[in-house]
Formats: structure tokens, sequence, C-alpha cells
């Protein structure tokens, strides 16, 4: 029997196939944290005369990606004509049109509300558990105490019992920018709560989650930002692509470091929309990952790690820098950062993230003397498997809040010469120098 299918068909069937995959959630699979996610969870504590009291609560399951500043906005769409009597620990960002209502006048009629955090310091009568941080969530593996938001809402013109009630749908999700897509409401078992005093158990009324998951193709079409090689046994320095995170501002949005520009009053004033002021380089990145292999040891060897903010309007709060390399199953010391091992495959164990130190670095300031943060780490060596040759000792991939970074293409690493030879440090070595100069002076 022969086939009906020309080749016509086929082709429109592989290209809507491509098209499904680029454009569904899919796309949103991390495989550096394939079960990452921001699962935000509504819990109706109880029933009112027209509605329900809500908790609601989001809780950010992603290793290494945070909700940095200015804060997550959240949005959804009412099934029925629902408006929000009292808001507690957030505010919508338009009231909308509630001329109908005579005696009391709802906190938002509008059909599609727009929820914000509220800022730190709000009056105390107007704080709910883990609210209040100006929108900023912490990454679960860095922090996962900090790594929820919660916020409690009364919803009238609605259900009041589980079969009436009808379940908000279309759910947006800016943390802080484009990026995240929300699946439906589904109803899930009820949450079960526990007593302060840990002997007696309640559970929600009912419950219902949303999960929501972040693509950087949705995000932005270019990167944000890029790494940089060099090393100790080659002069070359391999700097980051041209125009890797695209020079569509290098026309009309960037500054000299040595221009007046750079130093007048206001200049890291950020834009309500967020719009970056960058320094104009070759690479036009906001951020650039700098990995030096400094030195060779016996039995390790040493690299330093630096990240230089290039932004003029921009600080990073809790950032986070994420590397894969082999070696990183034998990290021996982390000097100025603090680190953590990802593992998101037990047999693997090739991935790390690094982040500021609190109080120390964990801020990383705008573009300029104080725009950037290093470290040194201190690896012990595999025999097997440790090289200098065709650029081992570099990473395969470096992520930067989240966002993969621009690596240079492999034929430009700094190569191992082919007369040299590499001797390790030793601490005979180390000795003879120290004496050497301590002679020189007397």
């Amino acid at each position: 029997m022969e086939s009906s299918y020309s080749a016509s068909d086929l082709k429109f069937t592989l290209f809507t196939i491509l098209i499904f995959f680029m454009f569904s959630p899919a796309v949103a699979y991390d495989p550096l944290d394939p079960s990452g996610n921001i699962t935000i969870k509504w819990d109706v504590m109880s029933w009112t005369a027209d509605g329900y009291v809500a908790a609601v609560t989001m809780n950010n399951f992603q290793l290494y990606r945070h909700i940095g500043a200015p804060g997550w906005t959240l949005g959804w769409q009412w099934a029925k004509k629902e408006v929000i009597w009292t808001m507690v620990g957030s505010q919508t960002t338009e009231q909308g049109d509630c001329s109908k209502f005579k005696a009391s006048i709802p906190h938002c009629c509008k059909r599609n509300p727009i929820v914000v955090d509220l800022l730190p310091g709000v009056p105390y009568n107007q704080q709910f558990a883990n609210c209040c941080k100006g929108g900023v969530i912490s990454a679960w593996g860095q922090d996962p105490s900090a790594s929820v938001s919660a916020f409690q809402v009364s919803v009238g013109l609605a259900g009041t019992s589980n079969k009436t009630v009808k379940l908000p749908k279309n759910f947006t999700l800016l943390g802080p920018g484009p990026g995240y897509t929300c699946g439906p409401a589904k109803v899930v078992p009820s949450t079960v709560f526990l007593t302060t005093d840990r002997r007696r158990k309640t559970q929600a009324l009912m419950t219902w989650n949303v999960t929501c998951t972040y693509s950087q193709f949705l995000a932005s079409k270019n990167p944000s930002c890029c790494v940089s090689f060099s090393s100790f046994y080659n002069e070359t320095i391999t700097p980051c692509p041209t125009c890797a995170c695209g020079c569509q501002n290098k026309k009309n949005n960037c500054i000299m470091s040595d221009s007046k520009e750079a130093h007048r009053k206001g200049v890291n004033t950020p834009k309500k929309d967020n719009s970056p002021l960058l320094q104009c380089t070759h690479h036009m990145c906001p951020i650039r990952v700098h990995w030096h292999v400094k030195l060779n040891y016996r039995d390790y060897w040493r690299v330093k790690v630096a990240i230089t903010n290039f932004n003029y309007r921009m600080n990073y709060t809790q950032w986070t820098l994420v590397a894969q390399h082999p070696n990183l199953n034998n990290v021996t010391q982390v000097f100025s950062f603090d680190y953590k091992p990802l593992v998101p495959y037990q047999s693997i164990n090739d991935t790390g993230m690094f982040y500021g130190m609190k109080f120390y670095n964990d801020l990383l300031m705008e573009a300029g003397p104080q725009g950037n943060v290093q470290s040194e780490v201190l690896l012990q060596k595999n025999k097997d498997t440790f090289t200098f040759k065709q650029g081992w000792a570099f990473p395969r991939k470096v992520y930067f809040n989240g966002d993969e970074c621009m690596l240079p293409p492999p034929d430009t690493y700094p190569f191992l010469p082919s007369s040299a030879n590499v001797n390790p440090v030793t601490f005979f070595t180390l000795v003879a120098s120290v004496l050497l100069v301590i002679l020189s002076i007397c």
C-alpha cells in the first residue's frame, strides 16, 4: 500500500514538530537543574459570605536562579467576575473600575489583576509571613529559608465551596523580566499545617498549584554574559567573542569608561523599564566571567575566577555563578566565595555553584572601580584525567544568575605550547625562591 504523504507534507510535519518544541514549555528544561521550577500554591483557609480567603505561597525550587530586584510580578485572569476585597503582604498595581460598589470598595476589580510584593518596612498590620521583601526571592540552592514569598488575598463574588469555586487561569510571572511560562492551576491534596506546639494538624479547605518554568530563549534573544580565558602557560588572553551579547546597544546606549558621562551624578540610577547603560566593550555584555588557570602544583592546580559588571544601572544582589568542569568533583578549597556542588544526576559530579559570602561580597556593584568580585579555587588532580592540553583546564559551561554565558570558540583557547614543560610548583621550589629573595634584600 502506497503512502499518501508527499514530500511537502513530510516537511510541513517536521516543521510543525520543530515549532512545537521551540515554543512549548519543554524548552524550559534545564539539564543542570532538571526539576527546577517556581511553584505557586493557593491554600483556601476559610470561606466567606461571597468567596474565600486564600494564602498564596510562591516557592522557588530552582537551585541557582533567584528573582532579584525589582522583584516578582504575578498575574492571572479570573474565571468569573471575582474581585479582590483585601490583600495582606502584597498589592495590585491597579484598582480598576469599582464604580458599581457603593459601600465597601474592593482593593481590585480588574479581571486580570497584576500583583507585586510590598517593600520592607511596611506597617506590621500589612505584613504576612514571608512577605515584604520587595519581590526578591533567593535560589533554593543558595538559601532555602529565603526562597519563599507569600501573601493573603480575600476574594469576593466567587464560589463559596469546593464545588462552586472556579480556579484562576492564564497565570503569568515576571522574575523580574520575561522568561517564565506558567501552566494551568491544578487542584492538589489540601496542604497540612502543624500547630506551633507540633501536637495538632490542620489543613486547608482546598489547595491548587501553579508551576512556572524558566526559559532563557524566552527571556532574551541574546546572552546576558560572556566568558574569557587566560593561563600561566600562555601569554595569550582569549577574550569574550565580539558582540557576544548583541551590539544593538553600542550606538545609543553605551558609554566609555574614561568619559565624563561615566562619572556624572545619577549615572547609576535605574530606569523604570530596567534598560541597561553599558560600558562600551567589544562584547557588549553586562557581565563578563574570567577564568584564569593560575598555578600548577604536584597534586593540585589553582584557578582564579573574576566576575566584572559592565552595567552602570544595575548591581547584583545574591548573585550566583555556575560552572561545569570535570575536576569540580574534587574541589579542595574556595577562598573568597561560598561554594556548593550541584549533583542533578547522582552519578555525575562535575557542576558547582559559586556565590558571594553574606555581608562580604554577595553584592556585585555597578560598573566602575568596585564593579567586580573574585576568588581562587584549589582543585586536587585526578592523575588519570588531568591535563593542560586541548583546553581541558577551562569550563564546559558557565551560568551567571541562571543564564548561560557565551564561551569563546574552542580553537581560540590558550593552548599549551608544544615545547613547553609545565612543571608543577614543589614545596622545595617555593622555599628556595623565598630564601633567594631574602638573601638579595640583605
